[in-house]
């Protein structure tokens, strides 16, 4: 199976993140563990139906597993693999940034 694009991974990483309540549902999620999204509704100041659209999206961007639970509930499990793909990402990035800046300090000290 081929490997995701690193690219498209991080894409997906930042969208999930771009939003308020879904890095609140993350956070409730690294803080107490797998959850349901009705227990998570009752952590967080959002509606049941709104914690299913975010998971949906976590879900696709690959931030969190649906694994089966008892009584055909599903808990949601934080995934660190996408995070860590987007960080190095940014990391390689900044090194490219770094590097241009470094270039334009050293002309601008030589004149």
């Amino acid at each position: 199976m081929p490997q995701p694009d690193p690219e498209a991974v991080a894409e997906q990483v930042f969208t999930a993140l771009a939003d308020p309540s879904r890095r609140a549902l993350l956070a409730a999620l690294a803080a107490g563990g797998p959850a349901t999204a009705t227990e998570l509704a009752g952590r967080l100041p959002i509606t049941r139906q709104a914690i299913a659209k975010h998971l949906a999206l976590l879900t696709e961007a690959g931030l969190v597993t649906a694994e089966p639970g008892e009584r055909r509930r599903v808990r949601y499990r934080l995934r660190s693999a996408p995070m860590r793909v987007a960080q190095q990402f940014l990391a390689a990035l900044a090194r490219d940034w770094d590097g241009q800046l470094d270039a334009l300090k050293s002309h601008l000290e030589k004149e």
